[in-house]
């Protein structure tokens, strides 16, 4: 079992909850201009391989904007 006293959780601050809010705006704005630019590759890609067995555009797009925000805020 494990000992809370020793080290209690620590609550959340107003920063730790104002820091997130502004990570999911940067994150939806980076997903939402991404989204265009990964449909357009996507479509080029099926043209070319000649499949649909491929990652669509949305999660190409997530996948941008997933490694793109946290670069922001690690600056």
């Amino acid at each position: 079992m494990t000992d809370m006293t020793s080290n209690p959780p620590r609550a959340r601050s107003r920063q730790a909850r104002r820091r997130g809010l502004e990570f999911q705006l940067y994150f939806a704005l980076i997903f939402a201009l991404a989204l265009p630019v990964a449909t357009l590759r996507w479509m080029r890609d099926v043209v070319q391989y000649r499949t649909l067995d491929l990652r669509g555009p949305l999660a190409r797009a997530w996948a941008e904007a997933d490694r793109t925000t946290p670069l922001i805020f690690s600056a």
